[in-house]
């Protein structure tokens, strides 16, 4: 009879250790990137207003290659010795931070 107990005590005790389960929480993260469609350009059609400003703020710097999406707004590939890097700016020259 004690062992009749014993094994429904050990049956039991097995049981509950399956029954109690963590909750499962899933986490979703949902990531939205705009980016403005930029088309390269010719360096011939970037605005003078810009170049002008390229070469105020950074005397030393190359223009590789531009682009322009469809608010008028350019993208360039700059060198400025060992350093690439791409700046922004409005058709008037105006820096804009990205």
């Amino acid at each position: 009879m004690k062992n009749l107990f014993l094994s429904a005590a050990i049956l039991l005790g097995g049981l509950t250790s399956f029954a109690s389960t963590s909750p499962i929480t899933n986490t979703i993260v949902k990531t939205v990137s705009i980016q403005d469609e930029y088309t390269e350009i010719k360096l011939e059609e970037v605005p003078a207003a810009i170049t002008d400003a390229l070469k105020k703020a950074y005397p030393d710097a190359v223009l590789s290659k531009a682009y322009k999406n469809a608010k008028s707004e350019y993208k360039l590939d700059v060198a400025v010795g060992d350093k690439v890097g791409n700046l922004y700016a409005n058709a008037d020259g105006t820096w804009i931070k990205k």
